[in-house]
């Protein structure tokens, strides 16, 4: 069975919420999948006098917080942020620094992989945060594979973001379009994880 990662970090909701889209989609696709978030790094005071971000925190606690073995597990992966001055937050950042055992190893090179991104503006960074996150998936040697308009009435409804999947945390939860989108790119991508890794098994 093909083995596929959501990876992501989430502090009041929308990436969380596309996350579990991505996992549905990829699970729908015959993947086993493992959903895991980045662990907190913002001191518990600063959580608590922020009424959804704590609420929010305490919803996941159940997720188990990500460990690069996921990574390496996986054979084909998804990386949520939300946008931080148009760069991934400090905390998938984290997760994504402590990779350079694995990377050094070859063990994320070849695997499909994605990004997914949340900002509270419309032009508020998404692109930038994609792409920044590619750069890591270039260092790893991944197979980029951003969601172009492959089906393009799915993506022209969730805004015709080609780069990846992402939504407008101004405009309240993600809307049915763009879980829609999240859910076919994780479908897609474990597709394609399981077409890699039989295209690698017959030429063993």
């Amino acid at each position: 069975m093909t083995r596929f990662a959501v990876v992501y970090y989430s502090s009041t909701g929308s990436v969380h919420a596309l996350a579990e889209a991505y996992a549905a989609g990829a699970e729908e696709a015959g993947a086993e999948v493992r959903l895991r978030r980045a662990a907190e790094l913002v001191p518990r005071e600063i959580i608590e006098a922020n009424e959804a971000w704590k609420e929010h925190l305490e919803a996941t606690v159940h997720i188990p917080t990500a460990e690069v073995e996921d990574l390496i597990w996986a054979d084909g992966f998804a990386l949520g942020t939300p946008t931080r001055f148009g760069q991934p937050a400090a905390q998938l950042k984290q997760f994504l620094d402590s990779s350079s055992s694995a990377w050094s190893a070859g063990h994320l090179a070849g695997k499909p992989a994605s990004g997914f991104t949340s900002a509270h503006e419309r032009h508020g960074g998404h692109e930038s945060t994609l792409l920044a996150l590619y750069h890591t998936f270039c260092h790893w040697g991944s197979l980029i594979v951003p969601t172009g308009y492959e089906n393009y009435d799915v993506a022209h409804a969730a805004g015709g973001n080609p780069y990846g999947v992402s939504s407008v945390g101004g405009d309240g939860a993600p809307g049915q379009p763009v879980l829609d989108h999240a859910r076919c790119q994780g479908h897609r991508l474990a597709v394609l994880a399981r077409t890699v890794q039989a295209a690698r098994a017959e030429a063993a």
